[in-house]
């Protein structure tokens, strides 16, 4: 099949995939984690030394921190994935020319859930 991976090896994914996976499975627990635990968390054939590249490329982004508790080379997210999306998107409008409109733009996409979600902490915000 074109496109796909042959049979035996993995599907070759971006950095920005392969950080994003990291800190899930930081998240996704209480304790730092070693390579070693991130590379059978994540799994897919993922090597050793690419997982330690990429936790190196996250602590110098300044998005993990290494564990200072004794556990040599174990690694645990510097923020949550709701604090690092909310940083992302203040980023994105302080990038935008309009940043009314970016606001808008992203309020109109928003589900009923998240539209109710979103008016309740403005009100809490306004109180």
């Amino acid at each position: 099949m074109a496109g796909s991976a042959p049979q035996g090896r993995t599907e070759r994914r971006g950095s920005g995939e392969l950080e994003s996976e990291i800190l899930a499975a930081l998240w996704a627990t209480e304790r730092a984690l070693t390579p070693a635990d991130i590379q059978a968390e994540i799994g897919g054939g993922l090597a050793y030394n690419t997982v330690h590249t990429i936790l190196k490329r996250l602590y110098d982004k300044g998005l993990v921190l290494r564990d200072a508790d004794g556990r040599r080379g174990a690694y645990r997210p510097l923020k949550n994935a709701a604090e690092l999306t909310a940083e992302a998107m203040h980023k994105a409008l302080d990038r935008g020319p309009d940043p009314i409109a970016t606001l808008r733009q992203f309020v109109t996409r928003l589900d009923a859930e998240q539209e109710k979600a979103l008016r309740a902490l403005l009100d809490d915000r306004a109180a």
